[in-house]
């Protein structure tokens, strides 16, 4: 392997790396996968830095913290000025290339990329601006439990129509760099697939390598809501918890589609390493996988991400090169924006600019790394800053305005026993609580925050045409992928789906902001319905 090797980061979203074999998972089957992995240097405790697909990207592309960056949900941009990995690949020699989904907000579509070749599957626009003055329950972007009840199998979905998509682009670029010759210096090139995001439905050639019977079933069954923290009750109004009863049927069917998308990336992952192994470029490439986020897959009862319980925070990361790293398993805490510095060493450079991650090229030495995650959230849901800091064996998390939680996760790993009031754990939770307070004020981030949401939803409203910053890549795609108007995530997605069914319709019916309200403040009960028999 040369001093200066290609570069392949492959990229799923919302793979929670729990639902993988190499992590332990019993039933998802990933060959391609598994032969990548055994290769790899395999990061146990990975964690995204944002639970939310564009700060997640934000911050793995730029090595900063989404506090220093001020991406706070799925309408912000990352500020053009920001230099990103691409750039400091640029700088390395390197010809960078972007094909898929990395969800850019804003006129800036590259961020130092000199090229992109698939159009996003997601609007770049201010369409989706979070609104904590419109409460917990609002949700900008139409999400909500449809995705979980209606999941099945299908001809064809959009998700696949675009991952598709990336695969053949990525595959043709694969080739196109190699056809380039030695001369033309080394790439960087990051392919990011859309699935297994919601909506749980997938290629009936996929769902069928699985039989009901087999799926395994949340560990840690629905919680009662006087049982959940005031974050999880938020989500639990975000997420649409209260339209929806998920029964036990639901929970399997969702899991089968979830592993169902995994094995449809599985088969991608296999076409992108062929084409490295044909083109003659494996033995000279890094590869490396990785997610923007997890997915709670029913755990607690909850979906989706934006929490920092484990299925929602952690991600896979694996880091392919055989030649100069040998296999192996790092247990320290990592995160995603450490990927900047240590691939930027990996090219032969150093980071001379403001970063907040640490390069891992020890860990891939088999030496000692630092051991240290700080995870940021300030999205829809509980409407006030959130922050997770996880060093070792223990986690804090921090809900501004509300009680602690802090869980041993060698003891605990399903994170059911709260110690942030077990005097015997004091010394612990002061000294996470100092780390993860360093240089972040929660007051100053709420009035930031709501000053930037109140700017873009005036934007957002101002009359006539909004600004087109969408990338395409070739014509008609603003018309196939979620876009302004087309009925938010998961109509557009049922409406592309091959067959079509008819939406499940809410069971329960809406509660009113100041209600949602009342329940979280316990100035009111929540409806008989929605008590655990109900969940």
């Amino acid at each position: 392997m040369t001093d200066k090797p290609n570069i392949l980061v492959i990229m799923a979203d919302q793979l929670a790396p729990q639902a993988l074999s190499f992590y332990g998972n019993p039933v998802c089957k990933t060959p391609n996968l598994d032969r990548l992995a055994a290769n790899s240097v395999v990061f146990d405790n990975a964690y995204c830095n944002y639970p939310l697909c564009v700060p997640s990207r934000a911050s793995m592309m730029s090595g900063r913290l989404t506090p220093k960056i001020e991406v706070w949900d799925n309408a912000c941009e990352l500020p053009s000025r920001q230099p990103t990995l691409a750039h400091h690949m640029r700088h390395l020699g390197y010809h960078t290339v972007l094909s898929g989904k990395m969800h850019f907000i804003g006129p800036d579509q590259l961020h130092g990329f000199d090229e992109r070749t698939v159009t996003d599957v997601y609007p770049s626009e201010y369409d989706w601006v979070a609104d904590w003055e419109a409460g917990p329950a609002f949700v900008p972007s139409a999400t909500g439990m449809n995705g979980v009840v209606e999941a099945g199998p299908a001809a064809r979905t959009l998700q696949e129509d675009f991952d598709e998509e990336v695969a053949h682009c990525a595959v043709q670029s694969i080739y196109d760099l190699a056809r380039r010759g030695a001369d033309a210096g080394p790439w960087f090139h990051l392919a990011s697939f859309t699935s297994p995001h919601t909506p749980f439905v997938a290629d009936k050639r996929y769902w069928d390598r699985y039989h009901p019977d087999d799926i395994d079933m949340p560990a840690v069954k629905t919680l009662p809501f006087e049982a959940l923290d005031y974050a999880s009750r938020a989500l639990f109004f975000a997420h649409g918890r209260h339209r929806h009863r998920v029964t036990e049927d639901d929970q399997r069917r969702a899991r089968q589609g979830y592993y169902a998308m995994i094995s449809f990336i599985d088969d991608k992952v296999g076409e992108l390493v062929q084409a490295l192994e044909a083109s003659g470029q494996a033995e000279n490439t890094v590869v490396v996988f990785c997610a923007d986020h997890g997915e709670m897959l029913g755990e607690r009862g909850m979906w989706f991400k934006q929490s920092f319980f484990e299925w929602s925070a952690r991600v896979p990361l694996t880091v392919s090169a055989p030649a100069r790293y040998a296999p192996r398993c790092v247990s320290e805490c990592v995160s995603l924006v450490d990927l900047l510095p240590t691939l930027v060493g990996i090219g032969g450079g150093e980071v001379k600019l403001p970063c907040d991650g640490e390069s891992l090229e020890a860990a891939l030495d088999g030496r000692p790394t630092r051991d240290l995650v700080i995870c940021d959230y300030s999205g829809i849901g509980p409407c006030v800053p959130t922050r997770m800091v996880r060093q070792g064996r223990y986690k804090l998390m921090y809900t501004h305005g509300h009680p602690d939680l802090l869980f041993d996760l060698e003891t605990d790993p399903n994170e059911l026993h709260n110690l942030a009031e077990d005097s015997t754990h004091a010394a612990t939770l002061k000294r996470l609580k100092f780390i993860l307070m360093d240089g972040w004020d929660p007051e100053e981030i709420d009035r930031i925050i709501r000053q930037g949401q109140a700017e873009r939803l005036f934007l957002k409203t101002t009359p006539g045409p909004p600004a087109d910053w969408n990338f395409v890549a070739r014509n008609g795609d603003g018309a196939r992928y979620v876009r302004r108007g087309t009925g938010g995530v998961d109509g557009t997605k049922a409406n592309r789906r091959l067959p079509r069914i008819d939406p499940v319709a809410p069971h329960f019916p809406a509660i009113s902001k100041c209600d949602v309200a009342a329940i979280l403040e316990n100035r009111m009960p929540i409806p008989d319905y929605l008590t655990d028999d109900g969940n």
